[in-house]
């Protein structure tokens, strides 16, 4: 216990800036704080924090430790709850923050509602790339990689991107046979608001030279727009395979080239580390855990 007790002073000395904040969240002294960080270096062996008179900072090594004492965190904290749960209904008011989905990613968020009656769930939908700890979100689904430390994580699924086009614009334009064949066609591009760039189709080792090579016949920030434009015909799009696959499986679109677009994308909740983990987020996590992978692919 001694050792858990060292990883949660350290970790709450990043999270405070100091010991003295530290100590006054902890209910210790500033002096308590300063020992068991000083044990805890002693026993690993590695100077974890730089000190002078005015302020603490990481070293590279303490950076990287911060990181595994986040993730063991973590896993406490879900081991606890995942045994209070079996004695208490969640409940209360949760607050997610989640990408513009298809129709069946919106479903699962509704059967999550339908399962955990005492939930009161908002959701908002954004593809902004929002801070969630600062905008006072409990958790947040997120697509790509994860960059602040401040947060814990967990794979809930993965999708691919698919590039398709509607019959009636392939009897028009011709199929595309290989990606060098796209640069003569008509190209629904998606911008990445969080970035303000259009993103890439995943198109081989040479996939920026191509990209930078492909028409913007049409450039919008909502995937549920160009999914209109591609079925009416209007050109080729490169979507998340939740949005587009039962349109392909009903022949309403189809898939192009997809031995040579091999890629996946993973969907990640993220909550802020520190802050516990309540049974609401916990039924939350696990649910979409459960029940979106069957979406996403």
């Amino acid at each position: 216990m001694d050792k858990l007790d060292g990883i949660s002073i350290f970790v709450q000395v990043n999270d405070s800036g100091n010991y003295v904040a530290a100590a006054r969240v902890l209910g210790i002294s500033a002096s308590a704080v300063g020992k068991a960080i000083v044990r805890l270096e002693e026993r690993i062996g590695v100077r974890l924090l730089h000190r002078n008179n005015r302020s603490i900072g990481l070293t590279p090594e303490g950076g990287v430790f911060l990181a595994h004492c986040r993730n063991i965190m973590a896993e406490m904290a879900a081991a606890e709850a995942s045994l209070s749960r079996a004695h208490a209904r969640p409940s209360g008011k949760l607050r997610v923050s989640a990408p513009v989905g298809s129709e069946g990613w919106n479903r699962v968020v509704l059967r999550f509602m339908a399962n955990f009656p005492d939930v009161d769930l908002e959701v908002s939908y954004t593809n902004r790339l929002v801070d969630l700890i600062e905008e006072g979100f409990d958790v947040v689904l997120r697509i790509g990689p994860l960059e602040d430390s401040r947060l814990i994580t967990r794979r809930v699924g993965t999708f691919s991107l698919m590039l398709v086009a509607s019959p009636a614009y392939l009897a028009r334009r011709g199929t595309p046979e290989t990606v060098e064949d796209l640069l003569g066609h008509d190209c629904l591009r998606n911008r990445n608001v969080s970035r303000n760039r259009l993103d890439n189709w995943p198109l081989g080792a040479a996939y920026a030279h191509v990209n930078a090579e492909l028409s913007n016949r049409f450039v919008a920030d909502n995937y549920a727009v160009l999914l209109s434009a591609v079925l009416d015909g209007l050109g080729l799009a490169c979507m998340p395979s939740f949005w587009v696959k039962e349109y392909v499986a009903q022949g309403a679109l189809c898939h192009l080239l997809a031995d040579q677009m091999a890629n996946e994308r993973a969907v990640s909740a993220v909550w802020p580390a520190g802050r516990g983990f309540p049974i609401k987020l916990a039924a939350f996590v696990d649910f979409m855990a459960q029940n979106l992978p069957a979406i996403l692919r």
